[in-house]
């Protein structure tokens, strides 16, 4: 049994690498955009049923107005770059969620949502595209479909142990061991990597799009500030933490410009 487990998640790690195009990066995903887009547009549909969607108002307008212009940017890097069907099945939408949460999310194939609670701290429309660019780089990069990928090995080694381990006080002491171990070492990392990329991703789309990209680093002191500095250890977290990801913004800023320029734009919002 272990080495069928073993030859299967051999198997399934070369079979499913894909490129980034952003990043040059083979990344794993074993689950094709025709398999999971269709679960994430039929989730996204019965969320919108259950929530309160705001429409036809300035601030609605706002956010579908700049997710056009994040998603357009996308579409004429990857075309400049030889990916010019990359987006085909990609189905952008972008609705604005009456809800005191401050956060914003992205469904696989283009999906996005913005809750009202966010749009204090971003302020202006580049404030929303800096949040747009990250939501939008999810979904370039299959975010999504790599986590699904990666709870898949999760799941694979758990049962692996499971079965290798006869005794069962040491099974359950694997099971415990292994819970922590594969979550602290392996998927929060594996998460927070996602999240630094879709903030170097977003960056540069943003600033195709004509939005300053030196607004990245602002919204994010407005949000550690808005936190008010309550937070776990970045080690424990989802996501990189405050300062780390204002650094990184204000250091990628200058090349999202660059890149930019390659397409003309010089000026920004």
């Amino acid at each position: 049994m272990k080495k069928i487990t073993l030859a299967l998640v051999i198997f399934l790690v070369v079979a499913a690498c894909k490129t980034n195009p952003f990043t040059g990066k083979k990344v794993l995903n074993f689950y094709p955009n025709s398999q999971v887009f269709p679960m994430a547009f039929a989730q996204y549909d019965q969320f919108l049923t259950e929530n309160n969607v705001i429409e036809n108002t300035a601030d609605a307008k706002m956010i579908t107005k700049v997710g056009q212009r994040i998603s357009s940017a996308a579409e004429r890097w990857l075309v400049a770059n030889g990916y010019p069907g990359y987006l085909k099945d990609y189905k952008w939408e972008y609705n604005l969620v009456k809800d005191e949460t401050v956060n914003a999310w992205c469904m696989p194939g283009g999906k996005i949502v913005f809750y009202t609670g966010i749009l204090p701290i971003t302020q202006s429309e580049t404030g929303i595209a800096v949040v747009m660019g990250h939501e939008v780089a999810h979904a370039l990069a299959d975010h999504g479909a790599q986590r699904m990928s990666a709870g898949t090995l999760q799941q694979i080694g758990a049962v692996a142990g499971n079965v290798a381990i006869q005794d069962p006080n040491k099974r359950n002491m694997f099971n415990q061991a292994y819970g922590v171990g594969s979550n602290v070492l392996g998927l929060l990392p594996f998460s927070r990597s996602h999240e630094t990329e879709a903030d170097r991703i977003g960056l540069q789309i943003m600033a195709i799009a004509g939005y300053n990209p030196d607004e990245a680093a602002e919204l994010w002191k407005r949000m550690k500030a808005n936190s008010g500095g309550e937070a776990p250890p970045e080690f424990m977290s989802t996501h990189p933490s405050n300062d780390t990801r204002i650094a990184n913004l204000t250091e990628w800023a200058p090349a999202a410009k660059q890149e930019a320029a390659k397409f003309g734009v010089t000026k920004f919002y």
